[in-house]
Parts: structure tokens; sequence; C-alpha cells
């Protein structure tokens, strides 16, 4: 993938953050930081910018796509965006008929896509879960909590170094489960509504964090690989690799805060605490590498939705 398509994939990836017509200023902030965040490779941060201002267009992109594995893929991503916090709304549905339009792809070309974005946007935070404990008290103990949380964030990062566009999907909902659990152990039976606020009170929009991840993987030269084998092996992965595993680690670090406190940390306290346990997480994760690529080469993406249920 070249530089031109590199920019029109992403271009179509950061319209699709629009499409549902919220087009506030939290919005426009996360499109502001992942720009921020892509600032060494100026051409795609310059992209985000054109989006913001109104200068780019879902035509204009689609017409620099002429391979078909380069539509599919740019379709593909835009699902996985208008599915990152959560159900399509009937605007985001609108957008991705449009966008299928202009890439020329047929509607048996994106329903696979599509059912896979959407069961992984809606699937259930703890299925069959046991009785939780009062509030306050946890059933777990901290220490207990520690694997778990460092199991999401190899995991994580495995999915990371993957070329297909669904294992980035999989990224938010599998943090989202894992602040789910944290708080029940704690005695809180938490809703999709409560984790997704509670994620971006600490400084992790989701749809900005799928665009960063969408950005990463571009830059790395992963997205685009033919066949599901890994463009240039696992190593072009390993700074967005870093970015999934020091995301999550660092999440749930600051949620088993959290909820131990009895949910008294306030915004800016929150904010500040993820910060600070995620610059100490991007020092942790060399230390587990060989066991995130490990788990890179055993993971079965057909299963990908089974795969996130049952964690």
């Amino acid at each position: 993938m070249n530089q031109t398509e590199q920019q029109a994939v992403l271009t179509i990836a950061a319209l699709a953050a629009f499409a549902d017509g919220a087009q506030g200023d939290r919005e426009r902030e996360e499109l502001r930081r992942v720009a921020e965040s892509l600032a060494g490779e100026a051409n795609l941060a310059a992209v985000l910018q054109d989006v913001l201002l109104g200068r780019a267009t879902v035509q204009a992109a689609a017409s620099q796509l002429t391979r078909p594995e380069h539509r599919q893929l740019a379709w593909e991503l835009a699902a996985g965006v208008c599915g990152a916090d959560g159900q399509r709304v009937p605007a985001e549905t609108r957008f991705l008929e449009e966008l299928a339009a202009a890439l020329g792809l047929a509607q048996e070309q994106v329903a696979g896509a599509q059912a896979t974005a959407d069961a992984l946007a809606t699937a259930p935070l703890e299925p069959a879960a046991p009785p939780s404990p009062p509030p306050g008290q946890a059933a777990t103990s901290d220490a207990a909590l520690d694997p778990m949380i460092l199991n999401y964030a190899i995991l994580n990062g495995a999915l990371e170094l993957l070329p297909q566009s669904v294992a980035s999907m999989a990224i938010i909902p599998l943090q989202m489960k894992m602040v789910y659990r944290i708080g029940r152990a704690h005695g809180y039976e938490l809703d999709r509504g409560h984790v997704k606020d509670f994620l971006a009170t600490a400084g992790v929009g989701l749809t900005g964090q799928y665009l960063e991840e969408v950005g990463r993987k571009l830059v790395g030269g992963l997205l685009g690989a033919l066949g599901g084998r890994m463009l240039g092996g696992l190593g072009g992965g390993a700074a967005g690799m870093a970015f999934s595993f020091a995301t999550t680690y660092a999440l749930g670090q600051v949620a088993k805060r959290y909820y131990a406190s009895g949910r008294t940390m306030s915004g800016p306290v929150l904010k500040e605490a993820f910060a600070s346990l995620l610059s100490q997480a991007k020092g942790l994760q060399g230390g587990y590498r060989s066991q995130i690529e490990a788990q890179a080469r055993t993971l079965d993406l057909g299963k990908i939705s089974e795969l996130v249920r049952a964690r």
C-alpha cells in the first residue's frame, strides 16, 4: 500500500468517526489528539486535519483506491470505527451504505465484515456471571486481579500485531469486558454506558483509540497484508503492540484503584492516574514481547467473536 492509498484509507476511517452526526467538541478533540499522536507521520496527521476542517470527502478518498483488497479494507475499517463506541445508529448505517457504493462494493462483499463488526460491538460484557458481592466489597483480592489484567494486555498486544482489520475491532470490546470484570469483582454492577464513560473519563476515547490503532498499523505496514499473512513479520507492528498492551494494562490498573476506592476518584484524578500508569506500562511491554508474539501466532481470527465472548 503506497502513501496515497494509506492516506485514502485513513481519510475514510476518520470520516466514519463523524458519521453519527455527533461532531461535537469531544469528537473533534479526539481527532486532534490522534493527529498529534501521529505527528511523526506528517502525511497521516495532515489527513486528519483535512477531515477536521471539512476538506475531505468519501468520494475523493475512494477514487484513490484502485485495488479491490484496499477498497475492502477501507470499508471494514470504517465499519470498525462506526462500531467502536457501540451498536451502529441509522446515520452510521447510511454512511456505510454510501461508502460501499463509492468503493464499488456489493452487499455480499461487505456482509461478513459488517456482521462481525456488529457482533463485536454488541458482545455481552459478562454472560451468565455469578452473583456480585455488596458494593465496595471485593470478591477477589486486588493482587488476584493482576494476572487477569496482564492476560488482557498480552492478548490485545497480540491482536495489534495481526494485519486483519477484525483483530483491531476486538481490542476495545476486550478492554470493556476487563473493566466490567474488575468492577464486578468489587461488587459493582456495570452496564455498557458506565464502562464507556469510565474509559472516556480516564482519557481513552473509543473511536479515537481505534483510529490511532489504524494509523499505527498503516505506519507499520501491517494493514493490507494478503492471505491473512503478516506483512513483514511480527516486528512490523512493534509500535502498535506497545500501544495496545500499555493502554490495556494501564486501564486495568486504574480501574482496580477506582473501584477499590468505592468510585471516589474525581475525573481529573482518574485521568492523571491513568496517564502515570500508561507511562509505567510502556516500560513493561518489552518484558512480555515474546509472550505477545507467541499468542499472536496462535490466534484464530475466524473465531474472533467467540474469543471476545469467552473472555
